[in-house]
Formats: structure tokens, sequence, C-alpha cells
């Protein structure tokens, strides 16, 4: 009762700081096993996304946009910041943590996956549900959202169930990637088998390149009907 009355005080008070430093939705889950090997302590997982701007998305038509993409960027630093100040807090509690970035890679070697999927994550604390554009869709601003994750290895545990995929028979993103890289089939936790991220990153790369060098797209963000609802 003890060691659970102290899971529910860090997470209230990592909830506290994360959005008093600009996050909109912040959960807690337990991932089993930490996904770094050499660090196996870090089995729990602090995930937090804030929302990105409704008019930016106005200056989406057929392409990414200059506004989207330093937007874009904008909510990675912010992200970072707060994933770094939170991880520096559960130090501070004698415990190990690390920051995942909001823009993750393990470089040339698998430059399409990262350390862990902030969209796993976000599932797992109960926080919304993979579509079947690959994207995460939060239950307060559906995919207009970025995330970031900090795992750590002090005790966490989920406050929400997790979220039954609402995609349902809707294929409006599929119809609209220019690249074809969404399947349009039931989504998983980490998108892996619903989205071709490999045809998405090289179709933005021929085609996109004079909007930050082909790293940006958003046009499965804009017309996802889930945002519209809101």
């Amino acid at each position: 009762m003890q060691e659970k009355s102290a899971t529910f005080t860090l997470q209230a008070e990592l909830s506290t700081l994360a959005r008093d430093l600009g996050a909109d939705i912040i959960g807690f889950c337990d991932l089993n096993k930490s996904p770094i090997k050499e660090l196996p302590a870090l089995r729990y997982a602090v995930s937090l996304g804030v929302k990105l701007s409704d008019s930016v998305f106005k200056t989406i038509e057929n392409a990414p946009s200059f506004m989207y993409f330093q937007h874009y960027r904008t909510a990675n630093s912010l992200l970072d910041t707060i994933a770094f100040r939170l991880a520096r807090e559960i130090e501070k509690r004698s415990g190990e943590a690390f920051p995942i970035a909001a823009s993750q890679s393990l470089g040339k070697h698998n430059p399409y996956r990262g350390v862990y999927p902030h969209k796993t994550a976000a599932v797992l604390s109960g926080l919304g549900f993979v579509g079947k554009s690959g994207l995460f869709l939060s239950a307060e601003y559906g995919s207009k959202v970025r995330l970031a994750t900090v795992l750590c290895s002090l005790p966490l545990q989920a406050e929400k169930p997790v979220i039954e995929n609402g995609c349902g028979d809707c294929t409006i993103c599929q119809k609209a990637c220019p690249a074809g890289a969404i399947f349009g089939e039931k989504p998983t936790t980490d998108g892996e088998r619903n989205f071709d991220a490999e045809k998405c990153s090289r179709y933005m790369k021929e085609h996109f390149q004079d909007v930050g060098r082909g790293s940006v797209c958003g046009i499965c963000i804009k017309v996802c009907p889930k945002n519209k609802l809101l």
C-alpha cells in the first residue's frame, strides 16, 4: 500500500511538472521489460505529448509547408526539453532515467526505428490508440500531437485503461497518402504492420526536398476526421 501511494505521488508530481513545462498530455505505464539491454532497470515509462497548432495545418494542401516544418521542429524541441527535465527530476529521487528524443532514429543501421516507439508507450498509458495511418491518435487531440518518452527505474503504473482502436472502416488517410505508404489495415500498437515508413520517407525525400530536405509531410494528419471532431 505504501509503495502504491508513493507511485501515485510521484506520478502526480511528474504530471504537474510536465504540464507546467508545456505538455498537453502525460501518462505512465509498466513496460514489463526495459527496451535497452544495457539498462535493465528501465522497465517503466512516462509518455508525454504536445498538441500541434490547428492553424498550421491549414497551410498544408498537397504538400507540407515551411510553417509546418518549423512548427514540427519547435514541438520536438519543446518535448525534448520537457523529457530532459523529467529525467532530471527522477534522478533527484535516486532513480535511473533515460529521455528518448521526440524525433528518434537508430541511424544508418535502422533509420526507421528508435530506442522504443513513443506511440506504444502512449497506448499502454491509456492516452489514445494507433490509427491506420501508423500515427498515434490521442483521446483529446487526435493525430495533431507529437510525443516523447522517458524510461525510468522508479515504479510507475497506468492510470487509464488502454483505449480501443477508433478507426473503424475509415480509410481516408490511406486514400490521401501520396506515397501509398498506408495499407488501410487493422492497426497495431506500434503501427509497423499497417504503415511502410521506408516508402513514406523515400517519397518525402523525392518530392518535398525543398521543405526541410524532405523530412515532413503532414497530409495524413490534416485529413484525419478524428481531428475535425475536436
